[in-house]
């Protein structure tokens, strides 16, 4: 599992702090596929950061049970002044895997060509969140979280893309980030609003992507 307890987080602005998540409690069980959704800006990759581990909250307690990846499409992860095959080299050797075998399933899977060779800062958007996909993809996580990757590439790698990760979700758990609600609807079954700091937790995504149509009317 993956337990939020109490979870404050907040960051600085120009003589103001501001909190995107105020006294969040939520769990993640392995078997959920989860759905968040929310206006932007409202918090849903601090969440999935924290989730993660790859950012800390000011309070609370961020809890796991089972192995998690980092957000895929969050290309940060990398070392940017390295190539893309030095991350993936690295990578493998942190998690035990093979580097030659890892290399050549992020090759096959990525697409990215000679520019695997390149450094990661070099890569578009787009680049970095297909190396993201690919390198969480070799390793055999319990808990995938998806920030948006779908979207990320042609439609041949898109079509790759889902097909991958129907098959994680029915193995293992999903947190998925989308502004789209069919995709959310597509992968989920439960889901979650960040909307004013808070976190809702709804037994379907379809009550939950509801919810966030009508507080975007009412907002606007």
């Amino acid at each position: 599992m993956i337990t939020l307890s109490s979870v404050y987080k907040s960051y600085p602005g120009r003589g103001v702090v501001n909190r995107v998540l105020n006294d969040v409690s939520l769990t993640v069980r392995p078997g959920d596929a989860l759905g968040v959704c929310g206006a932007n800006g409202a918090g849903k990759s601090t969440l999935m950061r924290l989730l993660a581990g790859v950012e800390r909250p000011d309070r609370g307690r961020v809890t796991r049970t089972m192995t998690c990846s980092w957000p895929i499409g969050y290309s940060s992860a990398f070392q940017p002044s390295l190539s893309g095959a030095d991350n993936v080299r690295f990578v493998a050797r942190v998690y035990g895997r093979d580097p030659v075998a890892m290399l050549a399933e992020v090759d096959d899977f990525a697409e990215l060509g000679r520019y695997l060779r390149e450094p990661v800062r070099t890569y578009s958007a787009g680049m970095g969140a297909r190396l993201a996909f690919a390198v969480s993809l070799a390793i055999d996580f319990d808990c995938y979280l998806v920030d948006e990757v779908t979207a990320a590439g042609d439609q041949r790698f898109r079509d790759r893309s889902e097909a991958a990760l129907m098959a994680r979700r029915e193995r293992g758990t999903l947190v998925m980030v989308s502004h789209d609600p069919d995709t959310l609807m597509r992968y989920c079954t439960s889901g979650a609003l960040v909307w004013g700091g808070a976190v809702t937790l709804f037994d379907t995504m379809a009550d939950a992507a509801d919810a966030h149509h009508r507080l975007q009317r009412m907002a606007g």
